[in-house]
């Protein structure tokens, strides 16, 4: 990118039709803030100055995406596009080229932008798309030699320029020496009372500055967001071209049109994603994993041959190769599996390591402990971590089997080899190799009879 490339991210609307108190580039997409993918895609064109002007909603935005690498300008009050970039003007590099972008269009891709870029030097360059259905954006006005003339907002356009199918996606680079000069010029004499960034269109003509544009590689690239409904379309096509990129790298989807990624999702060789499956933050599948339907994954790590079962939630954990996990498995921040564990449906796991071969296959659950490989912990088991106040760890060694019903209550450990019998509380150590249990007497009572119901109750 050239030197002294500067970024202005326009976000000081309100969003009126989002109905809705928080600033419209806050609304999520793909989990993210919408002007975070418009920053994550200006930081990648690494210019040597982002400015964000902001405005509707207070200092919630610079709140939201503070960084050192950002400067935020506040507009206020709001009166156009023309005003906005005004406001930032103050904090640009001189020379080089500006490029203005907007927090609510976060679709626009990186190689779109570096073609506007790569036409700059002294030029005004516009980004365009041809749309079927051009209604709400300003139209690109040419003459009869097919050069640009003139941008013309639809409230201030004519019935005949309506019919313009070529329209202004408002993404434009401009050499910022003459931004600083043309800025000034700006008149609001039009429909809104607004001052148009636009009109710098014809400023550039009466100086001799070509007007240049690129089209969007993507029509989708420049739709911007002013409703729920947009919003709404814009998460699909995001999730669609993320579910294509997926498959073209190999893996398998059961329904592209069911999948969410709100975040990264790095796959290995012949990965399976079953229906309606949720990816968050960043997730890395090994070779061979199988994932079932209505997963929820968050900042986890799943290795090679793995398979989580349907309705599983994992969320900041490492599984080993060839687990199995769930279904209906709960694994929370800090658990470890080493491979080959095997964690089955109504488990919950956190802040704990099962070493290999290890299972607690049904209704278990284990919190704050370290536990050994080839471990067995039955149905019903329980570490009782917590005290009211602190919490405490619980350790099982290697080759422990566990019965059902067991509680374990931290800080303990259980020895190497050893068996806890079914329904024992344990509150202190349990030797290796050895049968711990809770001795009681069974008794058996003759002669007596179950309670009937009496006549006339339910």
């Amino acid at each position: 990118m050239p030197a002294g490339l500067n970024i202005v991210i326009l976000a000081a609307g309100q969003g009126k039709r989002m109905r809705s108190r928080l600033p419209k580039v806050l609304h999520l997409l793909a989990g993210q803030p919408l002007i975070a993918h418009t920053l994550a895609t200006a930081r990648a064109l690494k210019p040597s100055r982002i400015c964000v002007v902001y405005g509707h909603g207070g200092d919630r935005v610079p709140q939201a995406m503070g960084a050192n690498d950002l400067v935020f300008v506040k507009q206020q009050p709001q009166l156009g596009t023309g005003h906005a970039v005004a406001q930032a003007l103050p904090s640009l590099e001189g020379g080089g080229l500006t490029l203005v972008l907007y927090g609510d269009v976060p679709l626009i891709g990186e190689e779109t932008l570096a073609a506007m870029i790569a036409r700059g030097g002294d030029r005004l360059t516009l980004l365009t798309a041809e749309l079927d259905d051009p209604s709400g954006y300003g139209r690109i006005v040419r003459n009869r030699r097919g050069s640009i003339t003139a941008i013309v907002e639809e409230k201030d356009a004519s019935v005949e320029q309506r019919r313009i199918r070529e329209i202004n996606s408002g993404i434009m680079a401009l050499p910022t020496d003459r931004l600083r000069d043309w800025m000034p010029r700006l008149s609001n004499n039009n429909a809104q009372s607004e001052y148009y960034l636009t009109d710098v269109v014809p400023l550039a003509l009466a100086d001799r500055v070509a007007v240049a544009h690129v089209k969007a590689r993507a029509d989708w690239e420049i739709l911007g967001v002013n409703s729920k409904q947009q919003l709404a379309q814009l998460e699909r096509i995001y999730q669609r071209t993320g579910a294509s990129r997926l498959m073209d790298a190999g893996v398998t989807l059961a329904d592209p049109a069911r999948i969410d990624v709100r975040g990264t999702l790095a796959c290995g060789a012949d990965v399976r994603i079953d229906v309606n499956c949720v990816f968050e933050g960043e997730v890395k599948l090994a070779d061979q994993v199988e994932i079932g339907a209505h997963c929820v994954i968050r900042n986890a790590e799943i290795g090679a041959g793995s398979r989580i079962e349907p309705f599983t939630h994992i969320d900041s954990a490492r599984i080993g190769a060839h687990c199995r996990v769930g279904p209906y498995a709960r694994l929370r921040p800090g658990a470890r599996l080493d491979e080959e564990v095997h964690v089955g449906n109504f488990v919950e796991v956190k802040e704990a390591q099962l070493g290999a071969r290890s299972k607690a296959n049904h209704l278990a659950y284990v919190g704050d402990a370290t536990v050994g490989r080839d471990v067995n912990i039955g149905a019903g088991t329980i570490t009782c971590n917590y005290d009211g106040a602190n919490k405490h760890r619980t350790v099982i060694e290697d080759e422990v089997q566990i019965g059902s019903d067991v509680q374990l209550v931290a800080p303990v450990t259980v020895g190497r080899g050893a068996t806890i019998g079914a329904g024992t509380t344990v509150w202190k150590s349990a030797p290796p190799g050895e049968l711990t249990v809770n001795e009681k007497t069974q008794v058996t009572k003759p002669g007596w009879k179950r309670p009937v119901k009496k006549k006339g109750e339910r």
